[in-house]
């Protein structure tokens, strides 16, 4: 019986902290920091702005608790989430492969996809493995690393369609719809077929999973589905309609912070929001949520890859090479003018953590799919300058008990 009830009051802590703190800290540190924030605060509609920030507390015994700031936070304004979507796909990867409980089965697991359908594309060889071959870890590593598609793509072929929206949905996170693949040409239809795969313990087949063929549907009522005044089509010939979204994956920023909370933070969300991972499971998710692509060996990267390459809030495309002090945990989204950045931000040497969410919208000639959208001329330094006010609000606001962050520690390699 106390188990039960220490379990509501969690679930009621959650939620209160979600939906019921004051919102007047937010807009006021946003008003004071006009220098940085005033173009796109002043039109925060024409932009479609949405904020959550999250401050964090610890108790004696290191335990977090939340209170959250929401500026224009409607589940229902929609915003395209672009590269958001990999974050719930990379966690629910790991959980099916412990739900599945096959021995010899894991993340490090050889795996091997089928081309089951027309459209559809076989994979069985990835050279950035030191073995050569795909696997569930080196699919994550490189979403995170580098935001890579066709790894987000072969995670939607493991889980299929079905799977990732009935689990999620089941867990709470009602808010959000992933359809389509990133891959262009496919049908809804097309999107609704996943690929047969097999997984293998050296030579020997271990899991085949045969080809899957989602029949539900996904409907929201939501607004601002239709945006801008006109787009290019597939042969570049302008269409002076606004473009429509309606078909597009969705996911609301609460819903994506909750996710991000719940890999975080899993101790202090309600169970049923958790993801079934192990310990090493979280570590792993959470070494390269915050590695830089210049740390990694396998897969690696070139210089090109800047610290800031898939870090938004704080850095956003202003650092090229840090010392690791500040760790940005995180996802990003960037595509059709959107950007998206959902992060838990620590700063071990002050003992800083806060979470910071936020999207976008700059496309100021209202033109969709013509490659000219305003990333580097404002959403960038917007995204940078709102995390470096949050960060230095947070640098100043007083803890009654200073964090344990030594979990979230990590020895990257050295670069």
């Amino acid at each position: 019986m106390k188990k039960h009830i220490g379990g509501i009051f969690l679930f009621l802590t959650f939620f209160s902290s979600v939906f019921f703190a004051q919102n007047n800290l937010i807009e006021k540190l946003l008003n004071e920091n006009k220098d940085l924030l005033g173009e796109v605060i002043s039109k925060a509609d024409s932009f479609e702005v949405q904020i959550i920030y999250t401050q964090i507390n610890r108790d004696k015994n290191n335990f977090p608790s939340f209170t959250t700031y929401s500026y224009r936070v409607n589940p229902k304004n929609y915003f395209y989430p672009a590269s958001m979507v990999k974050l719930p796909l990379a966690a629910l990867s790991l959980e099916k492969l412990n739900d599945l409980g096959i021995k010899g089965l894991d993340k490090n697991s050889r795996m091997e996809i089928d081309s089951s359908y027309i459209k559809q594309t076989a994979l069985s060889v990835d050279t950035s493995s030191p073995n050569g071959y795909p696997s569930i870890a080196l699919l994550i590593k490189r979403v995170f690393l580098v935001s890579d598609n066709d790894a987000y793509n072969a995670l939607y072929e493991f889980l299929g369609q079905k799977t990732i929206n009935h689990t999620l949905h089941a867990k709470g996170y009602k808010d959000v719809k992933i359809i389509h693949r990133f891959i262009g040409g496919l049908s809804l239809d097309d999107n609704r077929k996943t690929n047969g795969l097999k997984f293998f313990d050296g030579d020997k087949v271990i899991y085949d999973q045969t080809p899957q063929v989602n029949d539900e549907e996904y409907k929201f009522d939501l607004n601002k589905l239709f945006k801008g005044i006109g787009y290019l089509d597939v042969n570049d010939k302008l269409i002076n309609k606004p473009f429509d979204f309606t078909n597009k994956n969705y996911a609301s920023l609460q819903v994506l912070t909750n996710i991000l909370k719940a890999v975080i933070f899993p101790e202090a969300v309600p169970k049923k929001m958790r993801f079934n991972l192990t310990k090493d499971d979280y570590k792993f998710l959470y070494k390269y949520m915050s590695m830089f692509p210049r740390e990694s060996e396998f897969p690696g990267y070139d210089t090109s890859y800047h610290d800031d390459y898939v870090k938004f809030l704080l850095f956003g495309g202003s650092l090229k090479n840090t010392n690791g002090k500040i760790r940005s945990f995180n996802k990003v989204g960037l595509a059709y003018g959107t950007l998206t950045d959902v992060a838990y931000i620590v700063d071990f040497e002050n003992k800083v953590e806060f979470m910071l969410s936020a999207t976008i919208l700059v496309n100021k000639d209202g033109i969709f799919n013509d490659n000219k959208y305003d990333y580097q001329q404002i959403g960038l330094p917007f995204l940078a300058n709102l995390g470096k006010v949050i960060y230095n609000y947070e640098l100043k606001r007083p803890k009654k008990y200073l964090p344990d962050l030594s979990k979230f520690a990590f020895r990257y390699k050295p670069n």
